[in-house]
Order: C-alpha cells, then sequence, then structure tokens
C-alpha cells in the first residue's frame, strides 16, 4: 500500500491559472508570499477569447513588474466610432486625445494566449510560488487558521490535501471555489447568441483599418484591428440562426468579407458564445475569497471583463500580504468587497446601457437611436463627455480603507518624473515601491525620521518642481523632479502637502505639512505592528 502524500502548506492557495489567477500569483510573488496555483487544463487555453485591456490594468502589470513582457505586440485604438448599417458614424471616441493620468493608454487589444504565457513564464521568478497543471479543486473544509482543500490530479486520480491560510476562487464563471463555499449568484444570461472569429491575415488584406461598433439593427457586430497584426469581429447570430451554420468556414468568410479579405484571412477561432451579468452574493466566505469571473460577469460592451478582475487582484492581494505579515488585522480583508462591489456594478450598469445603445434591434428602433445621438452631440459638452470617454466609471472607492473626503479613495495618477541617477524621466510607480508611500512636496527628511513613522512599510518621496535636480537617494527617503507639473497641480487643486497612497496605489488620505506625522499616526492605527515571520518566504512542495 502506498502512503499518502504529505499535505501541503502554502500561505495562498490560487484555484485556476487563467490571466487574473496567473495575475494574482505573481503579484503573491513579488510580496514573498507561499502561493500554490492549481489548473485544471494541462495546456494553456490557446484561444483568443478576451483581447481588450485599459489603463488600469496596465499599471496592474507594471506591479508585476511584467509590463513589457505583456505589452509586447499590443496595438492601440486611437478612435472607436459607432455607425448605422450603412458606416454612417453617429458618435466617436477618440481616445487618441484620452489621458486618465495613469501613465498608460486608454485601450490596448493584446491576444489572451500570448498574454497568459507571459504571465505563467512571470511565476519562475518566484521559488515559493509552484503552478500545477491537470490538478482540479474537490473539496474546502474551513478550519482553525485556515483552511485543508483536497485537490485531485486528472491524470494519476491521486488526491492530495493542501493547508492553506486563505483561497482566492480565480476559475471562472462555473466556479467550483464559489460551488464549494455554498455562495450563489444572481443577475441575467442574455439570450442573444454571438458569433466571435479572431483570425491573422497581412496587411493589406485590411479593409476597414479601425475599432467599429457596426451598431446595424439586421445584425449588430463589433470589428477591430487587434493584436500581433490580427484582427477581431464578433457578429450577433439572428433568430433561426444556429452555431452549427455561423461557425461553418463559408458563413464566416461571408460575414467578415466587408472588412477584411476572407481568402487571406487565417482564423484561428470562431465560436459561437453568450454573455452574462451575474454578480455573486458575496465574495468571501471566511478564508476563501472570489476573484475575477468567479465573483462578476458582465457583458462585453466596454471590454470590462478581464479588467475588472485584475482590479480585484491587485486590490486584495496587498491586503492579504499585511495580514499574514502580521502587519495588520484580518479585518482589513473585509474591505475587499467593499471596495470593489460598487466599482464593478457601476461598470457593469454602464456596460449595459452601452449595450442597449449597440443592440437597437428594428428600424425605427435604430434610426430614432441614430438622430437622438447625433442631435445631442451638437452640444459641445455632450459631444466631448462621448468623445473624451467621460462615461467610464473612474476607479473611486467611495467607502473603504481610507481616511477623509476626496481625494482620499480616488487612485492617485503617475507621471513620469526625473530620479537621481537617470538620464531619463520614469514612470512614478517604479519609485514608489511596493509599500506605502508618503508623497508630497512638504516631505522632507524631518517628516521622514518622525517615530510615528516607524514600524511602518513607508517610502517617503518629495516632490520637487519641474527643472529641479533632484539629489537624494537614501534609504525610504527619495526625491523626485516634477517634469510636467502634474504632481505640483495634483496637490495645488487639493490643497494638500502630503498624500500616503496605499501599494495599490489608491490614496489613502491627505494632509499639510504639520499634518503629516499626524496621518502616520492615523494609519499605525488602522495597522497592527508586527514583522513576517520568515526571513525568507518558503518554497513551496
Amino acid at each position: 500500500m502506498s502512503t499518502p502524500a504529505s499535505p501541503i502548506d502554502v500561505d495562498v492557495l490560487i484555484v485556476g491559472c487563467g490571466p487574473v489567477g496567473a495575475l494574482t500569483a505573481n503579484l503573491l510573488g513579488r510580496r514573498g508570499v507561499s502561493t500554490l496555483v492549481v489548473e485544471r487544463s494541462r495546456e494553456p487555453h490557446g484561444q483568443p477569447r478576451a483581447f481588450s485591456c485599459d489603463d488600469e490594468a496596465l499599471r496592474i502589470y507594471q506591479q508585476a513588474g511584467l509590463l513589457a513582457e505583456v505589452s509586447a505586440g499590443m496595438r492601440s485604438a486611437p478612435v472607436v466610432d459607432y455607425t448605422d448599417g450603412a458606416g454612417r458614424p453617429f458618435a466617436e471616441i477618440a481616445l487618441s486625445e484620452v489621458d486618465f493620468g495613469l501613465g498608460h493608454p486608454p485601450l490596448q487589444f493584446f491576444d489572451q494566449p500570448r498574454l497568459e504565457h507571459a504571465l505563467r513564464t512571470g511565476l519562475g521568478r518566484f521559488p515559493h510560488v509552484a503552478l500545477r497543471l491537470g490538478v482540479e479543486l474537490e473539496a474546502l473544509h474551513p478550519g482553525d487558521g485556515g483552511v485543508t482543500a483536497r485537490i485531485r490530479d486528472l491524470g494519476t486520480g491521486l488526491t492530495r490535501e493542501v493547508h492553506a491560510r486563505y483561497v482566492l476562487g480565480c476559475d471562472g464563471a462555473r466556479s467550483t471555489t464559489r460551488a464549494l463555499a455554498g455562495i450563489g449568484l444572481r443577475g441575467s444570461t442574455y439570450e442573444e447568441p454571438w458569433l466571435a472569429v479572431s483570425g491573422d491575415l497581412p496587411a493589406d488584406a485590411v479593409r476597414l483599418d479601425r475599432t467599429r461598433f457596426v451598431c446595424d439593427w439586421r445584425r449588430p457586430a463589433f470589428v477591430s484591428p487587434a493584436a500581433d497584426g490580427g484582427y477581431r469581429l464578433e457578429f450577433m447570430l439572428r433568430a433561426g440562426e444556429t452555431a452549427a451554420r455561423l461557425e461553418h468556414p463559408a458563413a464566416v468568410a461571408e460575414l467578415v468579407a466587408p472588412y477584411v479579405d476572407p481568402a487571406r484571412f487565417q482564423v484561428r477561432r470562431a465560436a459561437v458564445y453568450t454573455f452574462n451579468h451575474l454578480v455573486a452574493d458575496r465574495w468571501r466566505a471566511g478564508r476563501v475569497f472570489l476573484l475575477g469571473d468567479a465573483a462578476h460577469q458582465m457583458p462585453p460592451f466596454m471590454g470590462q471583463g478581464l479588467c475588472s478582475g485584475l482590479r480585484d487582484a491587485a486590490n486584495l492581494v496587498w491586503k492579504l500580504d499585511l495580514v499574514l505579515a502580521g502587519i495588520a488585522e484580518p479585518d482589513l480583508l473585509d474591505t475587499y468587497e467593499q471596495e470593489r462591489r460598487p466599482h464593478t456594478e457601476e461598470m457593469a450598469a454602464i456596460t449595459v446601457r452601452v449595450g442597449r445603445v449597440f443592440l437597437a434591434r428594428s428600424r425605427a428602433g435604430a434610426k430614432l437611436r441614430d438622430l437622438l445621438l447625433r442631435g445631442v452631440q451638437l452640444v459641445p459638452r455632450v459631444r466631448r463627455f462621448v468623445r473624451h470617454f467621460e462615461f467610464k466609471p473612474l476607479p473611486v472607492h467611495r467607502r473603504g480603507w481610507h481616511v477623509g473626503a476626496r481625494p482620499a479613495g480616488t487612485m492617485f495618477p503617475q507621471p513620469r518624473v526625473a530620479v537621481p541617477g537617470s538620464a531619463l524621466p520614469v514612470p512614478l510607480d517604479d519609485v514608489l515601491g511596493g509599500g506605502f508611500a508618503l508623497i508630497g512636496p512638504e516631505v522632507s527628511p524631518a517628516v521622514a525620521a518622525d517615530p510615528r513613522w516607524h514600524g511602518m512599510p513607508v517610502r517617503f518621496i518629495r516632490v520637487c518642481p519641474a527643472g529641479t535636480a533632484p539629489a537624494i537617494t537614501d534609504g525610504d527617503y527619495r526625491e523626485v523632479a516634477d517634469v510636467d507639473g502634474r504632481l505640483t497641480a495634483w496637490f495645488a487643486r487639493h490643497r494638500a502637502g502630503v498624500a500616503v497612497l496605499r501599494p495599490d496605489r489608491f490614496v489613502y488620505g491627505v494632509a499639510g505639512d504639520s499634518a503629516a506625522a499626524e496621518l502616520g499616526r492615523t494609519l499605525a492605527g488602522a495597522l497592527r505592528a508586527g514583522n513576517r515571520t520568515a526571513a525568507s518566504p518558503p518554497r513551496v512542495g
């Protein structure tokens, strides 16, 4: 009789290694958290399902240390237009004119297989992170101080126990983690099926070289050049059409012909799907958390499904790290859903409204929509609202782990700054470090030396005016020059001399110079002093 394998002990068990699970594991890896990732599939999915991301997502990839790897081959969309069936535009979003201040373009198209490869390869940087493929979750048993999970190797049939202090369900819309945690879903499944087509082609085979929502009441469609010289098209099925008929190569060729040369378009994927607007009843059951599609699903019309899952990871990981390290109390984790659910629900609601514009299904309704939208955009403020994508909900926590009124709870900008020893400006996040940051024109060595900051993972950043040569990099105290004036303007607008930034770059609170140390006392009161118990993270067995 064989001896049962000994249990695996880790800080965090991640179930699912799609983009959200892999990104979460990379963020935990950078923070030294011992992590095991289990993924049911033995091979990467290999299909380009998700294909767009925004500036927040790119900033999160930057925090994971993988921006260059995931950005390779991405394609920007300078303009997105909405047209009727004859190709006449009634609305346009000029993304080349949009800058939300986060340091990255507002929309990029990527290739999902290439993205997943970059994220999984990134895990190799961390000896304390392990990925096991062909392994599924079978059971979860909460206990004192953690969760015992039973996992099964689908190749051998052997099972093994994992003792984890926390379990993160990143296992998608049909989440096993969610089911085992006894968490339900609420919302709607849309009845309209869509055909998604992805493929590759030479540049001279492209007939429409721009991103377009074709709001044809007879067959709404979305078409766009994609990453790595590819092209993405989506078409709504009409009543009576079947997946088998529309997925046939001849039908695909007929549908794509107005936009690309079908004879030179190499189809990689043509699959019919339906979409959901669903949210889990709760995103946490004790020490089990849900992220991404396991927690929420939304229509695709603003490309925010994956981005929302990445935001989940960025919000939760640093909180887990502080709790695991004994620096923060476990109730900090209660703020995960408190902060993320409202923004996710708002984003989903806006997406549904955009979909209603897109999906007018009668000739009269489409004509009325076109006339109305053309008319209201004669008003300059309304035209700017549409053209500059101002209807996208900004990242704001109305309730959560911050103090005071706005700008607390908002995401801090990321301009490029001049730093000592670098001939070129660098992105601000590369200077802030992985913990908290006290930043502002009134930060000084004396402020950094105040004992009320001691014992907390804080870096101190003094913002010098544009044209100033920053001179000091001394331990946790740094100086940067505000080369384009954006930081100086931000502090002036909010009448603040310093701001405390959380590890996810949201503003914890702001103050003047005289109150900076008191802000440190407030932060200390929200945390609990402590140290990571291990000098270095353990390897995963």
